[in-house]
C-alpha cells in the first residue's frame, strides 16, 4: 500500500512515521508513506498558499490551486481515494480502518489556519474523515493517526494477526485488562488464572472480562452487535449472568 500526506509540515509527519513499528515496516517496505510539501506547489516567491477569506472572518483560508497541483503531481496515473481530514467529517471508526487498509494507494489532506476553500474539497476530496469531536490546529495529527492504524493492519507490520484482531474496537468488544512481571506490585498481584498455565480457563477469563468492561465502558458496542446479530453464544451467556 502507498500513503501519501499533503501537509504544509513533512517534516513534522516524518519525525513520528520514522519511529518504532510504522518506521520499521517503511524501512522493509511493508508500507510506503510520503510526504509532499504544498509549499512546493505554490507558485509564488514566499511560498504563500493561504488568503483573507472572502466575506470577511478571522483566519486564513488555504487556496485551491496550490492543493489542486500538489494531488495532480503525486497522484499522476494512478487512482487514488483522497481523504481530507476535517472536524466536520464522518467519525474514524475501526470497521472503517479495515475498510481503508484493503485499497491500494490512499491520500490525506492536511488541512490548516480556517480549512480550505471549498472548491478544491469539491473538486478532489472523495472523503472526509474526524478523529473526534475537537479542533486541533491542523491536519497532520489526524492524518498520522490515520496513517498508523491502516498501517498496523497491513500484512507483516505486527507480529501476528492475533496483535490487532483481540484488541479493542477491532471487533465489538473493548479489550481485556492485560498483565506482566512482576506478579505482585505495590500490593496488587496479578489475577490467579492468567499464572496458571490453562489456556482454556484464560481464554475463557479474558472474553468474559472484555465483555465486562464493554458493558460498563461502551454498552452502545454490544447493543449494536446483539441488534445485528453479531454476538457468540457465549458472549451472550457471558452478556446474560451479567445483567442478571
Amino acid at each position: 500500500m502507498r500513503i501519501d500526506i499533503l501537509t504544509l509540515f513533512p517534516d513534522m509527519c516524518e519525525a513520528f512515521l520514522s519511529e518504532s513499528i510504522i518506521g520499521r515496516a517503511r524501512a522493509a517496505g511493508l508500507v510506503d508513506i510520503r510526504c509532499t510539501n504544498i509549499r512546493d506547489y505554490a507558485g509564488n516567491k514566499h511560498n504563500r498558499v493561504d488568503d483573507y477569506p472572502y466575506g470577511g472572518g478571522t483566519g486564513m483560508v488555504m487556496q485551491p490551486g496550490p492543493i489542486y497541483d500538489c494531488y495532480q503531481a503525486v497522484r499522476g496515473d494512478r487512482d487514488c481515494h483522497l481523504i481530507y481530514l476535517t472536524p466536520q467529517g464522518k467519525t474514524l471508526t475501526q470497521e472503517r480502518v479495515k475498510e481503508l487498509a484493503q485499497m491500494d494507494d490512499l491520500v490525506l489532506l492536511c488541512g490548516h489556519y480556517e480549512g480550505v476553500d471549498e472548491r478544491v474539497i469539491e473538486e478532489i476530496v472523495d472523503e472526509e474523515l474526524s478523529i473526534g469531536d475537537y479542533v486541533l490546529t491542523g491536519g497532520e495529527l489526524p492524518a498520522l493517526v490515520l496513517a498508523d492504524s491502516i498501517s498496523r493492519m497491513l500484512p507483516g507490520v505486527l507480529a501476528n494477526e492475533d496483535a490487532f484482531t483481540e484488541e479493542s474496537h477491532y471487533g465489538h468488544l473493548l479489550e481485556y485488562p492485560q498483565y506482566t512481571r512482576p506478579p505482585e506490585w505495590r500490593d496488587r498481584e496479578v489475577p490467579e488464572v492468567l499464572l496458571s498455565g490453562d489456556h482454556g480457563r484464560v481464554d475463557r477469563w479474558r472474553l468474559e472480562q472484555a465483555v465486562e468492561r464493554t458493558l460498563e465502558r461502551r454498552p452502545d458496542l454490544l447493543e449494536a452487535a446483539e441488534e445485528a446479530g453479531e454476538l457468540t453464544t457465549e458472549e451472550q451467556d457471558i452478556l446474560r449472568d451479567r445483567k442478571s
